[in-house]
């Protein structure tokens, strides 16, 4: 079955997770959705590389957080937040990439 991730979630956001991460929060609409999701494990390393256009070595972690029925992914930031040429110094707009992937379970 595919399914869009913006039909399955309430929450799709982008933050800092200091100077150089950033932490994209996919927070599920409803238990079934979240654990359908991570038995896929649908949301992985190669699916970020591919959004993000990084190496395994960029991506920080993957977690599946039960009490939120949320996936929070960490990667490294492509640069500081601040510095010359960075354009989203507060992370918040980094999560657009995962607006329109579809998923497979």
């Amino acid at each position: 079955m595919k399914v869009k991730l913006t039909e399955i979630t309430d929450i799709i956001r982008s933050k800092n997770s200091g100077p150089y991460e950033l932490t994209m929060d996919l927070m599920f609409s409803n238990f079934d959705w979240y654990k359908k999701v991570c038995a896929a494990k649908a949301i992985n390393e190669k699916v970020v590389c591919g959004l993000y256009k990084i190496s395994p070595e960029d991506i920080i972690n993957i977690i599946e957080f039960d009490p939120a029925k949320a996936i929070k992914v960490t990667i490294k930031r492509p640069i500081c937040s601040g510095d010359p040429g960075e354009k989203d110094v507060y992370g918040a707009q980094q999560h657009a990439p995962f607006l329109d992937l579809d998923l497979e379970l």
